[in-house]
């Protein structure tokens, strides 16, 4: 059955990528870059997954979900660039004011990791933003010229991964993860 790439409107699936495995656990609930740093470190538990159940219900809603067939198999957060916390980050540049749109998490289920999951998700995050009007699309994702990547920290993407997509390099940045620099990937949606 082909891979299917929805928006992110069905909060437990979203739970299913994202949520805690403990209700009571502090995790990131893929909100680390949605809201301001204060409110992110102001936010703790259960309050998390219940910003995440409206953030479902809004237009646009916080991402992209990837099925095969029923099962949710994989996340991608998109969403205005004016609405994260990239739109203050000193370390990620503006290339210019053209109002983009950002994606920075790409996650995969255990089980379905090394089946190209990932290729799916940033497609579909692209074409979801491009419904909503986007004229490009940003992402932030290490360059680590084909050097193994800690999985925990693999959520950003490759450079590899977004060229792939046909993103170009638009700028360095002086974000650094796991070791690696970062670097902004644009693709132009007009």
């Amino acid at each position: 059955m082909p891979i299917e790439v929805r928006p992110a409107t069905v909060f437990e699936d979203v739970r299913t990528m994202v949520g805690p495995k403990r209700q009571d656990a502090n995790v990131c609930w893929c909100l680390s870059y949605r809201i301001p740093s204060k409110e992110n470190l102001e936010l703790r538990c259960q309050a998390r997954g219940e910003l995440m159940r409206r953030l479902c219900g809004q237009d646009p809603p916080p991402g992209v979900l990837a099925y095969d067939g029923d099962e949710v198999v994989g996340w991608a957060a998109v969403h205005p660039r004016t609405d994260t916390s990239f739109a203050r980050n000193s370390k990620i540049p503006h290339v210019d004011q053209l109002d983009v749109w950002s994606v920075w998490c790409i996650r995969v289920r255990p089980g379905h990791r090394g089946e190209g999951l990932s290729h799916h998700l940033l497609a579909g995050a692209v074409e979801f933003a491009h419904n909503n009007g986007a004229p490009a699309i940003e992402g932030y994702p290490l360059d680590n010229e084909g050097k193994k990547v800690d999985l925990t920290m693999a959520y950003v993407g490759t450079r590899k991964l977004f060229e792939r997509a046909g993103f170009a390099k638009a700028a360095d940045t002086d974000s650094v993860l796991n070791g690696f620099p970062r670097v902004l990937m644009r693709l132009d949606l007009r």
